[in-house]
């Protein structure tokens, strides 16, 4: 039985390549034994209570992964808190593949292309933890579905010992599938967060242990199993260790999906995506709960999961590029108005706080507002900053506030009405439809 700790650097892939699968338009989903070329066999999978998956957590811990969902959590310190929560519940782990991030696609590039990866994951984390099932969430109508459903009946018929794995479809809402409310609706449950403690890890599922990860981590954590920690930290910086998946759009050649060594800097990532032909003005990072960033701060910043000096925290690995004839101010007021109405409304900041936000935000775009107005809106955003039940205000004032300071020129022109971008450029951020309408169950 091969140990999760073996180090096997030499037969392992190298980078960029490591998480996803060869390019091609149309590819279809990695079969199991596709899979299996590529990557060998699994540890652990074959007997999975076996002695293969003991060494995992440590391993983990070595190879200092954190979790690729925005948080930056690291993942041994989740796997330790579910496995020793104790008690007569099993655990349960959950994938979280469920992007609610409008402009994200990265978790759907690996659950669409290289599912059996995912999947090889979360079996371990499983197996490391004692958990006995498996639920996968996606948005409803996500596609992935369908290569997620093939790829769980190929492994059930292989490994019939393993873990059962479900797939449940949760409600398509920004905050759906935030940790808590994602254990709340698979608990039979609205999806809205909860307040925290219990944490997930304390009471979970149906009050289980659960562990909830993101698709990327679980991929990364198959892939410490399969080669160790040595080889996964052979990319990346000290810090940053291994890749990070980066969904880039906006003003760039070749939007897209792509790979690169974790600590990379916002430069590499925008040359990846074949730079910006047109000019760049300013760049979102992180989501829509994340920051604007001036062009040469991005370009010169390593991107990272914390928030130490002189870098920029990647969040869900989000970069959206705004042209030059953009308008930061019109765009940020957009998203304020989506956001807001996409808050699960539970806490006087989401209820009262972010319409509120938004309504000045949408007067200063349309150039109704003074500068008393924008200390106003200042102010207003950092009186609920910390204060909600969820961390969902605190993206929203920290997308608003970066607004206001890397675009404060076209604040000016905007209070002034003198804003001097185009009325007809079309917006760079998107948004999806029909979402308002989505039940919270």
């Amino acid at each position: 039985m091969t140990s999760v700790i073996d180090e096997r650097a030499t037969e392992a892939p190298a980078a960029p390549s490591r998480l996803l699968p060869p390019a091609g338009p149309g590819r279809p989903p990695d079969r199991l034994d596709d899979h299996l070329r590529r990557w060998g066999p699994a540890a652990g999978l074959d007997d999975p209570r076996g002695s293969a998956a003991a060494g995992l957590i440590d391993a983990v811990a070595a190879a200092g992964l954190r979790g690729r969902g925005g948080g930056g959590f690291p993942t041994a310190a989740k796997l330790r808190a579910v496995a020793g929560a104790g008690g007569r519940r099993a655990p349960v782990v959950v994938v979280n593949a469920a992007e609610s991030e409008p402009a994200s696609a990265k978790d759907r590039a690996l659950m669409t292309g290289a599912p059996h990866l995912v999947l090889d994951g979360a079996q371990l984390a499983a197996a490391a933890i004692g958990a006995r099932r498996i639920t996968v969430a996606v948005h409803r109508g996500d596609p992935a579905a369908d290569s997620l459903a093939a790829a769980v009946h190929e492994r059930a018929a292989r490994w019939p010992a393993a873990a059962p794995v479900e797939i449940a479809q949760l409600p398509r809402r920004y905050v759906a599938s935030q940790e808590t409310a994602l254990v709340r609706w698979l608990s039979g449950g609205e999806a809205r967060p909860t307040v925290a403690p219990p944490r997930p890890s304390e009471r979970g599922v149906g009050k289980h242990p659960a562990l909830v990860q993101n698709a990327e981590t679980l991929a990364d954590l198959a892939l410490i199993g399969r080669f160790g920690p040595t080889w996964f930290r052979s990319v990346g910086t000290p810090d940053e260790p291994g890749t990070r998946l980066f969904t880039v759009s906006g003003a760039v050649a070749d939007p897209g999906v792509y790979e690169l060594a974790g600590g990379a800097r916002g430069a590499e990532v925008l040359a990846r995506a074949g730079g910006g032909p047109g000019g760049v003005q300013a760049v979102l990072v992180g989501g829509y709960g994340g920051r604007w960033v001036s062009t040469d701060g991005f370009r010169a910043a390593p991107l990272t999961t914390g928030r130490g000096p002189g870098t920029v925290a990647l969040g869900a690995g989000v970069v959206i590029a705004l042209p030059p004839d953009g308008c930061g101010v019109r765009e940020t007021a957009r998203l304020a108005r989506w956001l807001a109405d996409q808050s699960a409304g539970q806490c006087g900041p989401c209820a009262f706080g972010l319409p509120a936000i938004s309504a000045q935000l949408t007067a200063l775009a349309a150039g109704w507002l003074d500068r008393g107005g924008v200390a106003t809106l200042e102010r207003w955003a950092g009186q609920i900053r910390g204060r909600g039940a969820c961390a969902h205000p605190d993206g929203v004032t920290q997308l608003v506030t970066s607004a206001l300071t890397v675009f404060a020129a076209e604040v000016d022109q905007h209070v002034t009405g003198r804003c001097s971008a185009r009325p007809e450029a079309p917006p760079v951020c998107p948004l999806p439809t029909g979402d308002e309408a989505e039940p919270w169950r």
